[in-house]
């Protein structure tokens, strides 16, 4: 169970993943936010369900709850830096369903609701699921901690002849 722990936590002491995940993780949480809680100009639940059902992605109320919940908390965990390798994987899934049903029969550039974007947060959420959090970070302290557990566990074990 550890092993598997530490899998889902792993990163380094790099400050380029936290570049990434805060402002990355902000734009997650207001999105999301604007399809769970109709806030910043979203349409909510309802709305955002009436949408992906357009889109043939059924059912629509389903699948709005599902994405405005992975960019809501998915954005809250990239921000904090906590379990964010799974959290970028389930971001990247969730990027590159809208590319593939929203946005690319309108080509690239945003200007015409292409998927310019979209594919940018796909790339960005990729990366910090194989790379991690980075420094300050809720995964890095917590990955310390457990390193710090197990060397002290590992020196305490009785040498065996």
């Amino acid at each position: 169970m550890k092993n598997l722990v530490e899998r889902l936590i792993s990163t380094n002491n790099s400050l380029g993943e936290v570049a990434l995940r805060v402002p990355i993780g902000i734009i997650f949480i207001a999105h999301g936010a604007q399809k769970l809680f109709a806030w910043f100009g979203g349409y909510g639940l309802e709305g955002t369900g009436q949408y992906m059902a357009s889109l043939d992605l059924n059912p629509g109320y389903l699948m709005a709850l599902m994405a405005g919940s992975a960019e809501f908390f998915g954005g809250i965990a990239l921000l904090i830096g906590l379990l964010v390798r799974p959290a970028g994987i389930v971001l990247a899934f969730t990027m590159f369903v809208a590319i593939f049903t929203a946005h690319i029969e309108n080509g690239l550039f945003m200007s015409n609701n292409g998927y310019e974007y979209a594919l940018a947060l796909f790339a960005v959420t990729l990366s910090l699921a194989f790379n991690g959090a980075g420094k300050y970070s809720f995964d890095y302290y917590i990955g310390q901690k457990l390193n710090t557990i197990s060397y002290v566990r590992q020196s305490y074990e009785p040498v065996r002849n």
